[in-house]
């Protein structure tokens, strides 16, 4: 199901979604499965990203030919929602029924804070979802149940129904966001073929010479930065302080709302 596809595509691909239409009737091939097509998309993915990703891909690694994938998902479009929706599954909360205190006695902070460590894990075992988002959703039970599941974090702490869903939003776009930001500088070396030292190293002379008075500001940060980081950056030390001060403003929201 892309943007593009028409009414009967949609319909079509919500049916293999809910599992309200089968391939039985398109010629299936005996031993070849919708599961095991779209769990073969997903390891395919997970290996080469989006771009490496091909019906002919898919069906090598199912050892038949691409025609026998067609059988069961009408294009990659397709496929693609199927996997998203396939992995977006594999997410499990467990924040009871509500209210302001779970079963073990965390708080509502604690459940969201779950929810956004849950969804960085998701990215790291399958980084090809940061680069879906810019398409809508596939509206099946793994990503129904995902939503249903990260609201109860948030439900019956005061908020509306539309600020629970705002906050989800909030909180959800800086992990996707700072998640990918990681992911970038976790692998700036090896796709620049140089080390961040080396970097520095090459840059320092100049930097040293043009800085001056001018720029006094952004040269003493700068070097307290490294000198506190060991090195040029901490993405790790970004990405908790990053997500601490979002929870800390919802914190802050949740005290003026709530009665």
């Amino acid at each position: 199901m892309g943007d593009s596809g028409g009414e009967r595509d949609r319909a079509r691909t919500l049916d293999l979604l809910w599992g309200t239409r089968t391939a039985s009737g398109l010629g299936r091939k005996p031993g070849l499965g919708l599961d095991q097509i779209v769990a073969a998309g997903v390891a395919a993915a997970d290996d080469g990203g989006l771009d490496s990703l091909s019906m002919r891909r898919v069906a090598d690694r199912l050892g038949v030919g691409a025609m026998s994938l067609y059988r069961h998902v009408q294009d990659k479009a397709e496929l693609l929602d199927l996997m998203v929706d396939r992995v977006l599954a594999e997410v499990r909360y467990d924040h009871g029924e509500g209210g302001t205190r779970s079963p073990d006695g965390d708080g509502w902070r604690s459940r969201l804070e779950r929810v956004a460590r849950a969804n960085r894990a998701l990215y790291e075992r399958h980084p090809w979802l940061l680069a879906r988002f810019e398409s809508r959703p596939p509206l099946g039970p793994g990503t129904i149940a995902k939503y249903d599941a990260e609201l109860r974090a948030v439900d019956g702490i005061g908020l509306t129904d539309v600020e629970m869903d705002l906050v989800l939003t909030l909180v959800l776009g800086y992990v996707r966001d700072a998640t990918a930001g990681l992911a970038a500088w976790r692998s700036l070396p090896e796709r620049s073929g140089e080390g961040d030292a080396e970097w520095w190293a090459a840059h320092e002379p100049h930097m040293a010479r043009v800085l001056g008075e001018r720029f006094a500001l952004a040269a003493r940060v700068g070097a307290a930065a490294t000198a506190g980081y060991g090195g040029l950056h901490d993405a790790e030390r970004a990405w908790e302080f990053g997500l601490s001060r979002v929870l800390d403003g919802v914190e802050s929201f949740v005290g003026r709302v709530r009665p």
